[in-house]
């Protein structure tokens, strides 16, 4: 075998293992941050089937996470966080809760701290502020995309890529 040959070989060995160790590692966790506003940053979410989705608690007060179905109200059994402590300051613990996903398909949640589901036209359940909270005016909900689309995964907002976003503290 001549020395061309043998580098070709190699340099093929190498790329195959390379390319065959990165289609192996799991994707990076998505993030959704919560933050003082009673608000998610990152309301809208695409994630693979299976990929991690973590919710970060970037502000000082408690939140929680729950699952539910929009066509009954009915909460989840599985996507749910009760108690989610809040970040007291820098140095402190920072509060997430992860999930993933095995299938493809829409999952819907809300803050039931902060927000809590209605009946609206149309017979769909959806949140609304919940009475005699402090807030922005708008319900602390969010919607999680399970998809295999590559645009779509795309998507994501850029702050979903960081676990702890800039001129926050994180512990």
């Amino acid at each position: 075998m001549n020395r061309s040959a043998l580098t070709l070989g190699l340099a093929s060995a190498l790329i195959l293992g390379a390319a065959t160790a990165s289609a192996a590692s799991p994707p990076q966790p998505v993030y959704i941050h919560m933050n003082g506003a009673n608000e998610f940053l990152e309301r809208l979410v695409f994630v693979r089937p299976g990929q991690k989705v973590v919710f970060v608690n970037e502000d000082t007060g408690p939140h929680a996470i729950l699952g539910y179905n929009p066509q009954t109200g009915a909460a989840s059994k599985t996507f749910d966080d009760p108690a989610l402590g809040g970040t007291p300051g820098r140095g402190h613990k920072l509060h997430t809760y992860a999930i993933s996903f095995r299938h493809q398909g829409p999952q819907w949640y809300y803050c039931p701290v902060h927000a809590e589901l209605a009946k609206a036209p149309g017979g769909v359940w959806l949140p609304k502020v919940r009475p005699g909270v402090h807030g922005f005016g708008t319900p602390m909900a969010g919607l999680i995309v399970v998809t295999t689309d590559p645009a779509l995964l795309k998507d994501n907002p850029a702050t979903s890529a960081a676990k702890i976003l800039p001129g926050y503290f994180g512990g």
